[in-house]
C-alpha cells in the first residue's frame, strides 16, 4: 500500500513537473516570437505571400509585408516609418547604410530581375531582335504604356533613360501613358488601355492575360533587389532570421519560377 502510494504520488509530482516544463517552453516561445515588418518592392508580390509562410511556421514570427515602390520605400525608411526588412536597389541600401537607417553588415542580395515588353495574349508580338528592331515596334505603337519616373519606380526610371538614349522620349510621348509601378503597366496592356508596355518581366506572372517578350542584349538593365534590417527594428534576431530565410534554396527556386534570377 505505502509503495503504491509512493509511486502515485512520483507520478502526480513528475506529471506536474513535466506540465510546468512545457508551459514554461511555450511562454517562452510566445516571448521569442516577434511580428515583423518588412517592406518591398511590388514585382516581389508574385512570390512573398507563397513563401512566408513557411517562415511563419518554421520560426514562429509573423510578417507582414508592405509594397511599394523602390523610392517610396526608402523615403518611407527616410522619413522615419518603422520596419525590420527592408528590400530596395544596392545604391539605395548604400544611401539608407550611410545614413544610419540600415545595419551596416546586415545587406543580403535576394535576386535580379530584367525588363520585357508587354502584349496583350494573342496580339502579334513585335520582333524585339535587336535595339533596332525594338526601335521600330516602339514607333508602330499607336499607345504605350510606361512607369511614370516621378514615382521613383526601377522600372519607370530605367524605361525614361531607355527612351532618352533611343532618341525617342519626344517621339513617343504623346502616346506614352504613364502609370505609377511596373505593375500597372502590365495591367493597363491586359486591360487595353495601352498597345503595349515596358516593364519588369516578372510582372507578367502577376497579371494574367499577357505575353512578355524579353528587351534585346541592347537595351536590357535588371532591377537587383538587395534586403537590409532596419537600424530600429526591435527584433533584430528574428529579422536576421527572415534574411537567412530569403536566401534558402526553397525561395530561390520559387523566385526563378516566377522570373527571377537569383544569386
Amino acid at each position: 500500500m505505502f509503495r503504491r502510494s509512493v509511486a502515485v504520488t512520483f507520478a502526480a509530482v513528475a506529471c506536474s513537473a513535466l506540465s510546468g516544463l512545457l508551459l514554461a517552453a511555450a511562454t517562452s516561445t510566445a516571448a521569442l516570437a516577434a511580428d515583423l515588418k518588412l517592406l518591398g518592392p511590388v514585382s516581389l508580390r508574385v512570390v512573398l505571400p507563397s513563401v512566408l509562410p513557411q517562415f511563419e511556421q518554421s520560426s514562429g514570427h509573423k510578417v507582414t509585408v508592405g509594397y511599394a515602390t523602390l523610392g517610396a520605400i526608402t523615403k518611407r525608411l527616410l522619413d522615419g516609418e518603422a520596419a525590420d526588412v527592408v528590400i530596395v536597389s544596392p545604391a539605395q541600401n548604400d544611401e539608407l547604410r550611410q545614413r544610419g537607417k540600415l545595419l551596416e553588415s546586415s545587406r543580403v542580395e535576394i535576386a535580379k530581375v530584367g525588363f520585357a515588353v508587354f502584349v496583350k495574349k494573342g496580339a502579334p508580338r513585335p520582333d524585339l531582335g535587336s535595339v533596332d528592331a525594338l526601335k521600330r515596334a516602339l514607333l508602330a505603337a499607336r499607345s504605350i504604356a510606361l512607369g511614370d519616373p516621378a514615382a521613383g519606380g526601377g522600372a519607370g526610371v530605367y524605361t525614361a533613360g531607355l527612351m532618352q538614349r533611343l532618341g525617342l522620349a519626344e517621339e513617343i510621348k504623346a502616346r506614352a501613358k504613364l502609370v505609377q509601378s511596373g505593375t500597372e503597366v502590365a495591367e493597363a496592356v491586359a486591360k487595353g488601355e495601352a498597345e503595349i508596355g515596358i516593364g519588369v518581366a516578372s510582372d507578367a506572372a502577376i497579371v494574367s492575360g499577357l505575353d512578355a517578350i524579353p528587351l534585346p542584349s541592347g537595351a536590357q538593365s535588371y532591377s537587383v533587389y538587395v534586403a537590409g534590417i532596419s537600424a530600429d527594428s526591435k527584433a533584430a534576431d528574428a529579422a536576421a532570421a527572415l534574411l537567412a530565410f530569403l536566401s534558402t534554396p526553397a525561395v530561390k527556386a520559387a523566385l526563378r519560377t516566377h522570373g527571377f534570377e537569383t544569386p
